[in-house]
């Protein structure tokens, strides 16, 4: 059995006050860092076997504390970066709605026609998502592995395997901060089984 322990950054400044984050650097804020640590007293039990995070700063802050009892190195990759917003990222949401309310609203409402010059569609960063994550699964298969990420790449990855569209992308559980999601492999099967969604178990 391979399990996949899908971990969402802490808060954020930015996420406070609603700023675009995408690949754009923001760190933890004082309520981040306590969920980070609320979440190791929950995860100290597991022997992680191997540990990924995003190479975004917020994200190697969340490992940091809420996988300080692991005792492996942390393997950075820029493939599980946030979906990468271009020209919005450092703007307020209220701001940029102001500007371009229909790509807004399509963010929002209708995810698999978001479409913004020098962004990425979900559905690109859906394909990166699985991409990365089924080459972490094929070289830690029988592992216990934790992947710190983000709000839309992690969803994105879920999605997929619950065989949910883009177009439902935002519909429940939302993805809140520090989240921990579980994608369980049969060792006999193969088969990504998920049962564990934004700390909701099976029924969710």
């Amino acid at each position: 059995m391979t399990r996949l322990h899908l971990i969402r950054h802490g808060e954020t400044d930015w996420n406070a006050e609603g700023r675009i984050q995408g690949q754009r650097e923001s760190v933890l804020s004082e309520q981040g860092q306590h969920q980070a640590r609320a979440l190791q007293k929950k995860l100290a039990a597991i022997n992680f076997d191997r540990v990924f995070s995003s190479s975004s700063t917020r994200a190697q802050q969340t490992a940091a504390l809420a996988l300080s009892h692991c005792q492996q190195p942390v393997s950075l990759q820029d493939d599980l970066r946030e979906i990468m917003l271009g020209p919005w990222e450092g703007h307020l949401y209220a701001d940029i709605e102001k500007v371009e309310p229909q790509a807004v609203s399509a963010f929002r409402n209708t995810p698999d026609l978001f479409n913004v010059e020098g962004a990425e569609t979900f559905h690109a960063v859906q394909h990166r998502a699985l991409t990365a994550v089924q080459a972490i699964l094929t070289d830690c298969a029988g592992m216990e592995i934790a992947l710190v990420s983000h709000g839309v790449w992690i969803k994105s990855v879920l999605s997929h395997y619950e065989g949910r569209p883009l177009s439902r992308f935002w519909e429940p559980p939302g993805m809140h901060n520090c989240c921990h999601s579980i994608i369980e492999v049969s060792a006999e099967s193969g088969e990504p089984r998920i049962v564990r969604y934004a700390d909701l178990d099976e029924g969710f």
